[in-house]
């Protein structure tokens, strides 16, 4: 008797037929077979194993979409025989059971309810194939969708519908804060302008009391004076005060100043004559 010497790796199982009839399986490492009696037929993996089924389905509104399902499943240790045995081609077999899940799902939902109904989605794929595949062998470990593709120009559109929405935000944004700082502004200008107002008010009348003062203190001081020598001299000093800032200016290089003898009488007329139109 002739024996022929064969292997099996580790989380693989060899299948071992006598004359065309299923005799038994073979564990990982070394094994025999007889002469013309035995042949290895095929071998079997407990790994997990993973296959990729795109699916082109439309939505609920009419616009085709391209999904990307992920199924993760492995051989079950105690159904080697029916996962050998029972399926011809088990991925095309999971294939077909994707496909009439996901075009029984999709077109029941609009673009955008599909992408936020992605675990839903795994969850019925997932529910239909373990009904189906555990009977001959396989279970479906995990099943991800992990692609969902609608055509560039859909993709586009909502792209725009996103960048419009938005855009109109940061206009109406942009106008309230517009709208924020002229209300501030015209509120601070308001407020700028009466305290101006009041200081102005408070200065013309600290004035008038300190040249009320002046005039009574000179009067009662200097016998002989009236109130019209008074505001002269006020008026006089005024004037030369005038001259000693002009003069003391940096871009100042001349002064003209006139000299004539009814200088004091002329300028105290035109001082009281501008006072009383602005008084006026």
């Amino acid at each position: 008797m002739c024996l022929i010497p064969f292997t099996i790796s580790t989380s693989e199982v060899g299948v071992i037929e006598s004359f065309g009839k299923f005799k038994r399986m073979a564990p990982p490492g070394l094994g025999c077979l007889i002469c013309c009696v035995e042949d290895l037929v095929g071998r079997m993996s407990y790994r997990v194993q993973q296959l990729d089924v795109r699916v082109e389905t439309k939505t609920l509104d009419n616009v085709f979409i391209t999904a990307v399902v992920s199924i993760q499943f492995q051989v079950l240790q105690e159904k080697v025989y029916e996962a050998f045995y029972a399926l011809t081609d088990p991925r095309r077999q999971i294939t077909a059971h994707v496909f009439d899940v996901m075009r029984a799902e999709l077109p029941n939902l609009e673009l955008d309810a599909v992408f936020e109904a992605k675990e839903d989605l795994a969850i019925a794929v997932k529910g239909a194939l373990s009904e189906t595949m555990t009977q001959y062998g396989y279970q479906i470990l995990q099943v991800l969708i992990t692609d969902l593709d609608p055509d560039q120009r859909v993709k586009n559109a909502m792209n725009e519908i996103n960048s419009s929405k938005r855009l109109k935000f940061a206009v109406a944004e942009r106008a309230e804060g517009d709208k924020i700082l002229k209300v501030k502004s015209a509120e601070a200008e308001a407020e700028a302008k009466y305290l101006s107002g009041v200081g102005v008010a408070k200065q013309r009348k600290a004035i008038v009391d300190g040249l009320k003062t002046s005039v009574k203190d000179f009067t009662d001081g200097v016998k002989g004076t009236n109130s019209k020598d008074t505001l002269d001299l006020l008026l006089l000093t005024q004037y030369f005060d005038c001259i000693k800032d002009v003069g003391s200016a940096p871009n100042c290089k001349t002064t003209f100043i006139p000299t004539s003898k009814t200088v004091g009488d002329e300028m105290r007329t035109s001082l009281l004559q501008a006072d009383m139109a602005k008084s006026k």
